[in-house]
């Protein structure tokens, strides 16, 4: 079958494609209705029929290749390599579970995971799966009152953390962190249950948290059965940037996650049971989620979890572990392979790579330059893809499990399988009309299984940020803007909203912006996210300062930038610390008072602000065209 005939299909015939491909999953309950979309734009997918995610990532597998790898654990900041066969997985996600049930954890409970690259966070995320219980994953890089709105919204019943990551060799304190955002919360956790790596000191709270490995020694032999779950039980919330200061919790199904999951993995990843599998994400991001820990492991692949930075000790370090461990698919970021390019070459040929089929890419837009240089580099065909937190799964890419298809560089593929991808004129409202016309990227409901149910415990915010109704038909909103080519393949060019992304990281200004402004020498401030070449996107920080008297000279002003720095770097994390932080005396507004941040962009971009004739003061933004041009 062609690639346009499958596509066809899974948009005209939902309910039998979707059926074929949820034999990709074991179903200990079969499903009743394949789709039941009589509430959009809400959907329910496989209803009446149970599941388990663990049970399909890691028992399913036991019979046929309990003892093939399944978790390659590799830390080149601590010098550890562990592999984990299935059944070795096994024993010590069953032992994770019995520690929740111990600690009180229940189905539906949540459970929120602030963690390094570690394998207990595998065992961890996999246990909550098994017992029902929905976990919450919180990236590392995230500071204390990041972490302490994520715990206020999930409200866990237990926290599982650690003593400390490492990066470049030196440790990241955690747990100071940790008891910082739980004072900052509203909702107090009844346990912490703490890894103790040994790499940084840290003081338990009696009665609270509790030690990892005492309580692993004490169920040791423990068995746990998977807790067969509806297919639309929550199975997690991972929470993404908005253009408000609240993240808002993308809450994901079991059924349809398993069954997308299952599909991705061997029609787009071009994985099959046996092979290896190495995602050089985290898993504090969506990629993380669907393509370290679940994916991988419901396609029977081992699945490699790396800790470390991809030039240490030496720029060969990834390269390396796709000829130990014959890996067939790789997953990374653009930002990643930037970083490559600036290394020597001679690492790209040191190692046999023969195994590779493909290098996939995602997170951020995959500029030509880049692209050209890793293929040519490898000698294997560059996959681009794009998708969202909110979906779980690419919604462009090649299916070239289905089809081989070329590659074009700058273009991350074309619509996926189950995705109605339309682009709307923003004017009109109407699907653009012929190729390379730019539109914003929307798809027609329902969404497929494996994308978002709702927004966790806001129904009202789920429709309101995401959804448009016209014409009877529901259509979901990416915010991204696009085009598309004769060809079908898709361009994107770029967010409509406040939304930026730093090297694969959606940050939302807003919430740079309240950081900021918590600074008491702060009387006004804007973010805007500008061009980077190794990152993509970094943010950029113009500030009102409320005593100028403060910015007397260059050593006042970077001292100023130093300070407002360190409090996002306190309160968020220095995931969204600004590259720059500008002192302005005006910010460029309408003259109804509205920011024109898309000029200011602009400006710190180098390129024409367009339109300024609602600007209230021409000044502000000849302000930032000086700072600018003196960088």
């Amino acid at each position: 079958m062609s690639f346009a005939d499958f596509h066809r299909r899974s948009i005209e015939q939902p309910e039998a494609f979707w059926a074929e491909q949820a034999q990709l999953i074991d179903w200990q309950q079969p499903f009743e209705q394949v789709c039941d979309y009589s509430r959009p734009p809400f959907v329910h997918w496989f209803a009446g029929g149970k599941t388990n995610l663990c049970h399909n990532a890691v028992d399913r597998h036991l019979k046929d290749r309990g003892d093939q790898n399944a978790l390659i654990w590799v830390s080149t900041e601590v010098d550890k390599e562990i592999v984990y066969s299935f059944s070795e997985l096994h024993a010590e996600v069953q032992r994770m579970a019995a520690m929740l049930l111990a600690l009180g954890v229940g189905k539906g409970d949540r459970v929120l995971i602030y963690m390094p690259m570690i394998a207990e966070a595998c065992f961890a995320m996999l246990a909550c799966a098994r017992i029902g219980a929905i976990h919450s994953v919180v990236f590392g890089g995230f500071a204390s009152v990041s972490l302490a709105s994520r715990i206020d919204n999930a409200t866990p019943k237990l926290i599982v953390s650690a003593d400390a990551g490492s990066r470049g060799g030196k440790s990241v304190p955690y747990k100071g962190l940790l008891d910082e955002a739980i004072q900052l919360a509203q909702h107090k956790p009844a346990k912490v249950l703490m890894v103790d790596r040994g790499l940084a000191p840290f003081t338990p709270v009696a009665g609270r948290d509790e030690d990892y490995a005492a309580l692993r020694r004490q169920h040791m032999d423990t068995e746990v059965p998977c807790a067969w779950v509806d297919a639309t039980h929550p199975s997690y919330t991972l929470y993404t940037s908005g253009t408000t200061g609240v993240p808002k919790g993308v809450q994901r199904d079991t059924g349809g996650y398993a069954v997308a999951l299952a599909a991705s993995m061997k029609h787009i990843f071009l994985g099959n049971p046996g092979e290896t599998y190495f995602s050089t994400s985290d898993i504090g991001w969506v990629v993380g989620h669907s393509y370290i820990i679940y994916g991988p492991l419901i396609a029977g692949m081992a699945t490699i979890m790396y800790e470390g930075l991809p030039i240490r000790p030496d720029a060969g370090v990834w390269w390396s572990l796709v000829e130990k461990y014959k890996v067939t698919s790789m997953f990374s970021a653009p930002t990643a392979v930037r970083v490559l390019k600036k290394q020597d070459p001679a690492y790209l040929k040191k190692y046999d790579l023969s195994s590779l089929r493909a290098l996939f890419l995602a997170g951020e837009p995959l500029d030509e330059p880049t692209a050209k240089w890793i293929a040519e580099a490898l000698g294997r065909p560059i996959i681009d893809n794009y998708w969202q937190t909110e979906t779980g799964w690419p919604i462009l890419s090649l299916c070239n499990g289905i089809e081989p298809a070329p590659s074009k560089f700058g273009s991350p593929g074309k619509a996926v399988y189950g995705y109605d991808v339309k682009l709307l004129n923003e004017s009109t409202g109407e699907p653009v009309q012929g190729a390379d016309e730019k539109g914003v990227v929307m798809i027609e409901g329902p969404l497929p299984p494996g994308c978002m149910q709702t927004v966790w415990q806001d129904d009202a915010r789920f429709v309101k940020t995401y959804w448009t109704e016209a014409k009877g038909r529901w259509l979901y909103s990416t915010f991204d803007w696009g085009i598309r080519d004769k060809d079908g393949y898709y361009f994107i060019l770029g967010r409509t909203d406040d939304v930026i992304n730093v090297a694969g990281h959606r940050l939302g200004t807003r919430e740079i912006e309240e950081s900021i402004s918590s600074h008491p020498n702060v009387a006004e401030v804007a973010v805007v996210g500008v061009a980077d070449q190794l990152k993509g996107q970094v943010a950029m920080a113009f500030v009102i300062a409320k005593d100028a008297s403060a910015l007397g000279d260059s050593a006042a002003r970077l001292k100023l930038e130093g300070d407002i720095m360190k409090v996002v770097d306190g309160q968020l994390g220095a995931v969204a610390r600004p590259s720059r932080v500008h002192f302005v005396t005006a910010l460029p507004k309408t003259r109804s008072g509205k920011l024109l941040r898309r000029a200011l962009q602009a400006v710190a971009e180098g390129r024409d602000p367009g339109d300024l004739t609602t600007i209230e003061d021409p000044t502000a933004l000849q302000q930032v065209k000086d700072l600018v041009a003196a960088r």
